[in-house]
C-alpha cells in the first residue's frame, strides 16, 4: 500500500482497507445519506431511480475521508496500512485502530 491514503491531489482513494479502517465514522456521519439510499432502494429496484441517493453517500464517504486525513494523517495511513498488510483482519490491527479512534473519535 502506498504511504498515504489520498492521490497528489488530496483526494481520498477508497480502498477496502481505507473504507474499513473508517467504517464506523462512515456509520455515524454518513447514516442519513445510507438510509435515504436503503429506503430508495427498497421502494424502487430500478438502478436508475436512485443514483441521486448513490451519489449522496458517495459524497458524504469521499468528504469524510479527506477530512479525516486532514485531521488524522499519520493515525488513519497506520490503521489502513496496517489492515491492508494483514488483509483486513481486525485482531492484527487493534492498536493502530485505538490509536486511530483516539486521535480522530466519532464525536467530531
Amino acid at each position: 500500500m502506498s504511504s498515504t491514503t489520498v492521490d497528489p491531489s488530496g483526494n481520498p482513494i477508497p480502498t477496502s482497507s481505507v473504507l474499513i479502517a473508517a467504517s464506523k465514522h462512515i456509520a455515524f456521519k454518513c447514516r442519513a445519506e445510507n438510509m435515504a439510499f436503503i429506503k430508495c432502494k427498497k421502494k424502487d429496484p430500478n438502478p436508475e431511480k436512485c443514483l441521486d441517493k448513490g451519489r449522496e453517500v458517495t459524497h458524504c464517504v469521499l468528504s469524510l475521508l479527506k477530512s479525516l486525513h486532514q485531521t488524522c494523517p499519520k493515525e488513519m495511513d497506520a490503521y489502513a496500512g496496517c489492515l491492508y498488510y494483514h488483509t483486513n483482519e481486525f485482531e492484527f490491527c487493534r492498536k493502530e485502530q485505538e490509536a486511530f479512534e483516539m486521535a480522530c473519535p466519532l464525536s467530531e
